[in-house]
């Protein structure tokens, strides 16, 4: 297929060489000068977009995307699927989809999980809303970029699902965090904790798969000085995001809110920002009750 990729960074980047690595032919566009084997580079994203198969973009969040959306659209033809793998709000993923449906192209809101080494490793999991038939035009690349990908609904389904986990990951980070700073007040050796709660009825991913202690379970950004696999102001983004959701939906999701509330104060007035969102649990180790 004739791909057009725009947003070239620590995501896009790898996820459009894997699309060339696979034989398709990229065009990508970035606002920051980049060079990427098998792609080829295009001075505007109206270039980038213009007579291509499918179109997908990797943005920062719904702004850009409602932006980068204004000057692709009248570029892209009919038929072209839209791909969207930016994580942004809901209100911003649904309008952009009827701008392109109205302009007869096929929409996908198709935000990841898998980080910077899902990308890289071509293992992300996708997350899609829009029609069937613009899904099934999209899943051979998503087959490429990821190993697996789930259809949830209409337009905006796919960011929902996202925002829904990421609320989840945020919250169970915490909770095990907590859990590990208690156990080491209460004198209870870490990997034992850790042998104990991994399979108990405390198992989670953050515990099995990412554990926020160095040294215990499997490797994980807590073994590399907690620089970021997924880092704390991106997990922060998500939270936001899912509080938005939530007010704009009127669900009740005080956990959700506290999470946002402790991953701000983490962010924007401790040491956070630039860490691992994991990096919790020093935060919690330092600190008392009060």
């Amino acid at each position: 297929m004739k791909i057009g990729f725009i947003g070239l960074g620590n995501m896009g980047g790898p996820m459009a060489a894997n699309l060339a690595k696979a034989g398709h032919e990229v065009t990508g566009f970035d606002m920051a000068p980049v060079e990427i084997e098998g792609v080829v580079i295009a001075a505007s994203g109206a270039e980038a977009a213009a007579g291509k198969d499918v179109v997908v973009t990797m943005l920062p969040n719904g702004q850009i995307l409602r932006a980068v959306a204004n000057e692709i659209v009248p570029a892209m033809e009919q038929g072209a699927a839209f791909v969207d793998c930016s994580t942004v709000d809901v209100e911003s993923a649904r309008a952009v989809a009827e701008q392109a449906a109205a302009a007869g192209l096929l929409p996908v809101d198709a935000p990841v999980s898998g980080g910077v080494g899902g990308a890289s490793g071509g293992t992300l999991t996708f997350m899609a809303g829009g029609s069937a038939e613009a899904f099934a035009k999209a899943d051979p690349l998503f087959d490429i970029m990821g190993q697996k990908a789930v259809h949830c609904g209409d337009s905006g389904a796919g960011q929902a699902a996202k925002i829904c986990n990421n609320m989840i990951l945020g919250i169970t980070m915490i909770g095990t965090c907590e859990a590990f700073a208690l156990a080491d007040k209460l004198g209870l050796d870490r990997q034992k904790m850790f042998d104990v709660v991994s399979t108990s009825s405390g198992y989670s991913w953050t515990m099995n798969a990412y554990c926020p202690a160095p040294g215990v379970g499997p490797a994980s950004p807590a073994d590399n000085d907690y620089q970021p696999g997924f880092a704390a102001e991106l997990m922060l983004k998500d939270l936001r995001l899912s509080q938005q959701a939530a007010e704009a939906a009127d669900a009740d999701t005080p956990m959700g809110q506290a999470a946002t509330d402790l991953y701000t104060q983490f962010v924007e007035n401790e040491d956070g920002l630039g860490m691992d969102f994991s990096a919790m649990l020093p935060r919690f180790e330092k600190r008392g009750r009060g």
